[in-house]
């Protein structure tokens, strides 16, 4: 099956669709990546066939405050902008990555089934739940209950108006205002991590996190024998700043080995105790005992996975959501605002208390509990080909 995988090039997209294209690749299919050129060697090495994904860069009529915008006309400009590559290529099926609308968009224009791609729980608004980013837990009781309709109420508006954008940036590329949407979303995170709603859409499928390493290289540790904490800071442009240096001050004394895995140069002037570089996170969180993070999605999920608790310092974006999911989970706490205090504080709690473990460990083995997204994609393609 040729498949097209579309996904902007930020790493919390762009690794989850290029772990999905591996698995393409592995059963046999054809899969032609569309993302930022960042990544093209790494794909290409990896078997992988990338194309430019156009139509990213900012239009000076562009207005990235409004989230609406941002997704919904930008969607529209850059379904036209990869509609003769991806007409090229002649997909049986498109993936689609929530944040990168256009490839959904460019896939109807074709006439190609596709399916959406969510590199976090689903986020659709529910009739039963908070609104999402609140980083509230359903409500309870008739109180609760009244809580939670009236956060809806106060977010419906901007709600509607999102789909009034989608409509309008459909209709400006030919389409009907009516959005269908896609023959099945890929909700690639833990069920632990998931929330249960009366209204969960029939198309949507837990299919487990989608994990990728943008090197084989492996970090040494620091020497001694003292419990490793990772430190990963935030890939977004949302996560928290001066996290390395913060919790590098909270941990000193403490008698941890410290790991800071990043995709940006490692800080000068690290003590003996600390080491710092690109590595493979998979291979180091088997040597560790916490990790301290940003709680976006893909450290969030990989830790847990790896049953390693999470010391969370969320910034925007849904890691705020995030975060406190992973605390309602019990295999997290979360530190906001961070001070050094606050850190050394709960990464020497979680060092002391087995029940974070214990709780990771039973996110991890939700994971048992997941569809098969290629089983889910051939699917919708043998539907398709059926009718």
């Amino acid at each position: 099956m040729r498949v097209a995988v579309v996904a902007g090039p930020d790493p919390g997209h762009a690794f989850p669709a290029i772990a999905l294209c591996l698995r393409f690749l592995a059963a046999g299919d054809e899969p032609v990546l569309f993302t930022g050129p960042r990544w093209f060697d790494a794909a290409r090495d990896a078997g992988i066939g990338v194309r430019r994904l156009k139509g990213l860069a900012p239009r000076p009529a562009d207005d990235d405050a409004d989230a609406g915008q941002r997704i919904h006309e930008r969607a529209a400009h850059i379904s036209t902008e990869i509609l003769p590559d991806l007409s090229a290529m002649l997909p049986e099926l498109v993936v689609s990555d929530v944040l990168t609308a256009g490839g959904g968009l460019a896939a109807e224009r074709l006439g190609v089934p596709w399916l959406e791609l969510s590199p976090h729980p689903l986020y659709l608004p529910s009739k039963a739940l908070p609104p999402i980013g609140s980083g509230l837990a359903p409500g309870e009781g008739l109180r609760g209950r009244m809580r939670d309709g009236v956060l809806r109420t106060m977010t419906a508006r901007d709600i509607k108006h999102g789909l009034r954008q989608r409509e309008q940036a459909r209709e400006s590329v030919g389409l009907p205002a009516t959005d269908p949407g896609p023959a099945a979303r890929l909700i690639a995170t833990l069920p632990a991590l998931e929330v249960p709603r009366p209204d969960w859409p029939d198309n949507a499928h837990v299919i487990g996190p989608l994990f990728w390493e943008p090197t084989d290289a492996t970090l040494a540790l620091p020497p001694g024998d003292g419990p490793v904490v990772m430190v990963a800071p935030s890939t977004a442009h949302t996560g928290v700043h001066g996290m390395v240096e913060m919790v590098l001050e909270a941990l000193d004394n403490t008698g941890v080995r410290v790991a800071i895995s990043s995709l940006d140069p490692p800080p000068a002037g690290l003590p003996s105790w600390a080491t710092a570089g690109l590595g493979r996170q998979d291979e180091l969180l088997t040597h560790a005992s916490v990790v301290v993070g940003g709680g976006g999605h893909g450290l969030l999920a990989k830790s847990l996975s790896a049953g390693v608790p999470v010391v969370t310092v969320p910034g925007g974006g849904d890691q705020w959501e995030l975060a406190n999911r992973a605390v309602r989970q019990g295999s997290s706490l979360l530190v906001r605002p961070m001070t050094a205090e606050a850190v050394r504080a709960a990464v020497l709690e979680i060092l002391s208390e087995p029940r974070f473990t214990a709780a990771a460990e039973q996110a991890a083995a939700s994971a048992a509990a997941v569809a098969d997204p290629l089983e889910l994609c051939h699917a919708v393609r043998d539907s398709v080909s059926a009718g």
